[in-house]
């Protein structure tokens, strides 16, 4: 298998966004300093290049299409740049070869919209005129930042909706990887879930891969064999969710809005949207403003639950909601006494996650299985 950290991926909340200052993140304490001393000289529009670099197909109607429409607002936002971008990037050197083949095309800012871990850092370090920014990174360097979802709260409120609906209480889930981004979205949804039903267990299976739509079918196939009425997971297509809908269960997405491909099943989604992210991002460098910032974009503004499906009972809906909207006013979920598989307390009474701690969460709470 990879190493761990080539395989993690996906109101702003930025962290450390200004030279030679110190944020604190509403709502979380979190405390990351700047990195640059100066910015990067301003770049007039018609001499910039702005590359992507992804880690599937555009046309998943997943996340890397989520990315491709980051980049069409900026083409549209500043029409005179030129935009460059490769689909299906793999984890290894030839990754490196196509970032450095973006700064050899003249690429003033090269966005990875996975990690790529060291395949990016290695052209980054040789390129100190050019801006990097790494989707899920956490290795944030003098010339590169890194950005991601708190997708942790619209998980959770998903995860309510997916408790009170859930006739057995067996919560499936098709997992891409072992990483931080599958065990936040395992732990969130079963939490959610166990604030309304204290039995709901989770199984998860993993695929190793994000975008595989056989195997995801598969996952979710032996999932809903094995008691489960309801799936979750972080594929970047409808796999498991086109099984729901044939088996009669119920199914919550990830992503995008892709109910039409089952409709009776589709629960909601936690939906991303990077446009005004990457626009915001881009203007900075234009103007001789950008510095490497590490960003969480915050329910609400860049991640968030979709439009309820169509079998969603409207009480289901609501108390779903009325947990949403204590989130949005600054209650947090994620407070101890909170305990591992194993039974052991992981977060002590009284002790309020951190959004650190949330995105670098890397075990299962009691009642998830398989991970």
């Amino acid at each position: 298998m990879l190493k761990l950290s080539h395989l993690t991926r996906r109101g702003f909340l930025n962290i450390g966004a200004a030279a030679g200052a110190s944020l604190i993140l509403p709502k979380t304490g979190l405390i990351t300093p700047a990195r640059a001393q100066e910015p990067l000289p301003a770049v007039a529009e018609e001499n910039a290049v702005i590359a992507f670099g992804h880690t599937g197909p555009v046309t998943d109607e997943g996340w890397t299409w989520s990315h491709d429409q980051g980049m069409k607002a900026v083409q549209e936002a500043f029409p005179k740049l030129k935009t460059l971008f490769v689909e299906s990037i793999p984890y290894s050197a030839d990754a490196t070869r196509t970032f450095r083949q973006f700064v050899s095309e003249g690429a003033n800012m090269v966005f990875a919209t996975s990690n790529y871990g060291d395949f990016l850092y290695d052209v980054a370090n040789r390129s100190p005129d050019v801006a990097f920014y790494e989707c899920d990174g956490r290795n944030p360097l003098s010339n590169l930042g890194t950005y991601y979802l708190q997708h942790w709260y619209p998980t959770y409120v998903t995860g309510v909706a997916a408790g009170l609906m859930s006739k057995s209480g067996k919560l499936g889930y098709v997992a891409s990887f072992p990483v931080p981004s599958v065990y936040s979205g395992t732990n969130a949804f079963l939490m959610g879930a166990r604030s309304v039903n204290p039995n709901a267990t989770m199984q998860a299976i993993v695929i190793n891969s994000w975008f595989d739509p056989q195997a995801a079918t598969q996952a979710g196939t032996a999932l809903l064999d094995n008691g489960c009425d309801l799936l979750f997971g972080i594929m970047d297509e409808a796999g498991y969710l086109q099984v729901a809908e044939q088996r009669g269960a119920k199914a919550v997405m990830w992503n995008t809005d892709i109910r039409r491909y089952g409709p009776k099943a589709y629960v909601s989604s936690i939906v991303i949207d990077f446009k005004k992210y990457y626009v915001d991002q881009v203007r900075m460098r234009l103007e001789g403003k950008w510095t490497p910032s590490e960003t969480l974009l915050a329910m609400g503004a860049g991640v968030d639950r979709d439009a309820w499906g169509e079998t969603v009972p409207p009480e289901v809906a609501k108390q779903a909601d009325a947990v949403r909207d204590k989130i949005l006013g600054g209650w947090s979920p994620f407070e101890g006494e909170i305990k591992d598989a194993k039974g052991n307390v992981k977060v002590a009474a009284g002790h309020r996650m951190t959004e650190e701690e949330l995105y670098n969460w890397d075990w299962s709470i009691e009642g998830v299985s398989g991970l």
